[in-house]
């Protein structure tokens, strides 16, 4: 299945960043791509640097004025496109939720994030409630897709949930960076574990994953950090943890890579892990801590 990431910077005219993509998008249609994956967030610069209510304006609902907006190029270029979106779900009630769109333009599924980070410059808490829909991949013409969203990508279980339910793809559209202040060997520490526990995803479930991120940097409004270097390096990955294509950190891309979705069978056969699960022994993940 030929697959399109889009690596885009963001400025703050949303029109101007939905009319790229649209470009982007037609553009990976033309080149074949069935699939189409977008990073998190993508309407607008990343805005939880910042604590601010009237930033709740660029909230809206599903469906509404987006969903119509990317339903219409799923439609108008005949893909699956996956979306990330800042949903009004009532006066106050936000989420951050990623919608699949069919190739008619229709709403395959929606999955809510579930992890909500609280960090200096990721001030997520303030915006979003954490999802409430669980862990369930989302049927489409392309294939059943596990998509989560960011920081969910940091835990296995998450991953793991999407697999045991027949999930053939997992997906993560992001948004993370640098902090400017961090050296360069640690900025290097932070993206190389960033790519790695998701390639540990891939491998534990014999799964492709395909993780989207923004790239440029993008100033903290507040003046309090040196805001944020998106480090771009989205990336696929196949069942064996292999890189099947991965893009630069600082430029604009549209990278296309063909997954074979046929050949996870193949890997799970080799590694049978799901088949040696102990899991009358895992009761005690569903605990915080397990402090006795």
């Amino acid at each position: 299945m030929k697959t399109a990431l889009i690596q885009q910077r963001c400025t703050a005219d949303v029109e101007a960043n939905k009319a790229r993509l649209a470009a982007s998008i037609a553009q990976a249609a033309q080149q074949g791509a069935q699939l189409v994956v977008l990073q998190e967030l993508h309407n607008s610069l990343y805005f939880c640097q910042t604590e601010q209510t009237d930033l709740c304006d660029l909230a809206e609902p599903i469906p509404g004025p987006s969903t119509e907006f990317y339903g219409a190029l799923a439609r108008q270029h005949g893909v699956v496109l996956v979306t990330s979106l800042f949903e009004r779900r009532a006066a106050g009630l936000y989420h951050n939720t990623a919608v699949v769109l069919e190739t008619d333009g229709s709403i395959a599924g929606i999955y809510r994030k579930m992890h909500i980070p609280d960090d200096p410059a990721y001030y997520e808490k303030f915006y979003f409630t954490p999802g409430d829909l669980g862990f369930h991949p989302i049927q489409t013409s392309v294939g059943r897709l596990g998509v989560q969203v960011c920081w969910d990508q940091w835990y296995p279980e998450g991953a793991r949930l999407m697999a045991l339910q027949g999930a053939e793809l997992l997906i993560y559209p992001t948004a993370i960076g640098y902090e400017s202040s961090d050296t360069p060997q640690e900025q290097e520490r932070q993206r190389e574990a960033w790519t790695t526990v998701q390639r540990g995803h891939a491998v534990a479930n014999g799964l492709p994953v395909i993780a989207v991120n923004r790239t440029g940097h993008e100033p903290d409004p507040s003046g309090q950090t040196n805001g944020i270097t998106f480090w771009g390096s989205s990336f696929v990955a196949g069942p064996q943890g292999e890189f099947l294509a991965r893009a630069s950190q600082d430029k604009e891309e549209i990278l296309l890579v063909d997954i074979d979705l046929k050949r996870s069978e193949n890997v799970r056969r080799w590694w049978p892990f799901l088949r040696d699960r102990r899991i009358e022994a895992f009761g005690g993940l569903t605990r915080r801590y397990i402090d006795d």
